[in-house]
């Protein structure tokens, strides 16, 4: 994982499913993209938004982070 990319919070910000096609959403310094997610339909699932660092609000959600084994990394988050 060495070889990812690296994206600012700004860049990040931008990949919110309306600024951009793309819905990121990054956890524990890892960019994900849940583009082709449909719970994540126009950068929004339940009360979460896209383009932002979500790891502190995992311990609110119903599942664990198992759910990112669903999602390849593209990046990481500086």
């Amino acid at each position: 994982m060495s070889d990812l990319p690296v994206y600012s919070r700004a860049q990040l910000a931008l990949r919110n499913g309306q600024d951009k096609p793309e819905v990121w959403i990054a956890y524990k310094g890892l960019i994900y993209d849940v583009s082709r997610s449909r719970l994540w339909r126009n950068g929004k699932h339940y009360e979460h938004w896209a383009g932002q660092d979500l790891t502190h609000e995992l311990a609110d959600a119903p599942h664990d982070e198992w759910v990112f084994d669903h999602f390849d990394p593209i990046g990481k988050l500086i």
